[in-house]
């Protein structure tokens, strides 16, 4: 056993494409936007951008602080 998660991040219309891995003991899918789709300018595909960026730190404080108890 190499990892006992696997989180992935794939948007939900692209969640059937996330890579499979071979004998995780847990895996946990975590819905975001996927960058790569925003439109609008530049510095509005940023915004976004670093908007799931944090939506991602929170996920993963939560996750960690939910594995300390």
């Amino acid at each position: 056993e190499f990892f006992p998660y696997v989180i992935t991040v794939c948007d939900e219309t692209t969640a059937e494409k996330c890579p499979i891995f071979p004998g995780v003991t847990r895996r946990l899918h975590w819905s975001f936007p996927d960058p790569s789709k925003f439109t609008g300018t530049e510095d509005e595909k940023l915004i976004q951008t670093r908007l799931v960026r944090d939506d991602i730190e929170k996920k993963i404080r939560e996750f960690i602080m939910s594995q300390s108890d």
